[in-house]
């Protein structure tokens, strides 16, 4: 049987990247010609973006294979690993990336080390994080990336990202610069340690950061295939004029923006989140029924206060926000008439404040024509609140993509 011409394209691109991760060391060049070279350098951009958050225990001599969507194309690729919720310093001795083939088995030649600060071994201390020296080679957009990590001695509270809606890998011992998946036969729905990747793409590229909740992080899309709205995001920009090109899903289940609980909240983990990261110009902020929901006394003017100083310090940036009105979710079993009134006030305020740099209306997206206090039936994901892969289309086309490219 012939392989059609989907197969053979993919097949090509895969052959085409493993080739660009292989490529060797640039040699030296005159200074004159560095010189021109470094005033045109593109500066780098997120192209993968995942919330920190305490995730149980470490493991020493434990090894992880991470499988993430890349989303804008670029060159000397970066990751950044996080040590935000450890209470002792952690070492990785051996890091590699690759491009995935299918499960744990990477595209034969693609896997390649990382080094930081031209060491192998990097050793992150309690809170903090560290980035890795660029990669050589050309990483293209929609790239299931693979970074194999491993941690000789970790202990006490580990760092990464509970709801990944991708499967991943782990192992005991180290394996990470195998290329086969026989070692890793443990499958795990998290990231570990790993929060961010970026690339250098064409000079005036930029990225967006979705800051949110668990509509945000994907609950109720397709694992494994890249539905979550920010996803869909990414592609309708990669087929866009807009130059801002990268997607960083900052969303974290629970979360919240005034109170600590699933994840620090939007308020107090703006700034590594968002803030911190190459490239964004806008924060897209899809944030709030968590707060509603929960009936702790919360009010809209609370709602509004913690909104609004999300957008000072963003501005303060230099970063453009978006904001997009809160959900419906009545059959929910928190919601009541006075947690849908408070919906209300805060969409309201979303809506017509004029304090965004854009508005985004998800709830017109999503509700339901016949009883506009529910989500569209057509769009839910089955609990009411989370919307299906067709609902996380929906609110990805409805956002204004040159609201995206906008400065301060």
């Amino acid at each position: 049987m012939t392989a059609g011409p989907a197969r053979l394209r993919r097949t090509a691109a895969l052959l085409l990247l493993a080739a660009a991760f292989q490529a060797g060391p640039a040699h030296a060049q005159p200074q004159a010609q560095t010189q021109v070279k470094a005033l045109n350098d593109p500066k780098p951009v997120i192209t993968w973006g995942s919330s920190a958050d305490h995730l149980g225990d470490g493991v020493a001599d434990r090894g992880y294979r991470l499988i993430v969507h890349t989303s804008v194309a670029g060159s000397d690729l970066r990751i950044r690993l996080s040590n935000a919720f450890g209470d002792r310093p952690v070492t990785f001795d051996n890091v590699w990336a690759g491009v995935q083939q299918a499960g744990a088995a990477l595209v034969p030649g693609s896997n390649r080390r990382l080094t930081f600060g031209g060491e192998r071994s990097v050793t992150i201390p309690a809170g903090a994080v560290a980035y890795s020296d660029p990669l050589s080679g050309k990483l293209p957009a929609a790239t299931n990336l693979v970074v194999s990590i491993h941690t000789p001695d970790a202990a006490g509270p580990a760092t990464g990202h509970g709801m990944a809606m991708q499967t991943s890998y782990a192992t005991q011992g180290d394996h990470t610069g195998e290329e086969g998946a026989t070692a890793w036969t443990n499958s795990i729905g998290s990231w570990y340690y790993l929060d961010a990747v970026s690339v250098r793409p064409s000079a005036g590229t930029g990225a967006v950061v979705t800051l949110g909740d668990s509509i945000t992080d994907g609950w109720a899309s397709t694992s494994d295939l890249n539905r979550r709205w920010p996803d869909y995001l990414a592609r309708r920009l990669q087929r866009s004029d807009t130059a801002v090109k990268g997607v960083a899903n900052e969303g974290i289940s629970g979360n919240k923006v005034l109170a600590d609980g699933a994840g620090q909240s939007a308020l107090n983990r703006l700034q590594r989140d968002v803030l911190s990261h190459p490239g964004v110009r806008t924060v897209f902020l899809f944030e709030g029924v968590n707060d509603i929901k929960a009936h702790t006394g919360v009010t809209a003017q609370d709602m509004i206060a913690g909104y609004r100083e999300i957008i000072d310090r963003a501005h303060a940036a230099g970063k453009c926000v978006v904001g997009a009105t809160v959900g419906p979710f009545k059959g929910w079993s928190e919601w009541d008439p006075a947690a849908e009134a408070l919906r209300q006030e805060v969409n309201q305020f979303i809506r017509d404040s004029g304090e965004f740099d854009a508005v985004t209306d998800f709830d017109h997206i999503l509700r339901s024509p016949y009883d506009q206090e529910r989500i569209l039936p057509f769009f839910d994901g089955g609990d009411h609140l989370h919307p299906n892969d067709k609902g996380m289309a929906a609110m990805a086309d409805a956002v204004d993509l040159k609201s995206l490219d906008c400065a301060k």
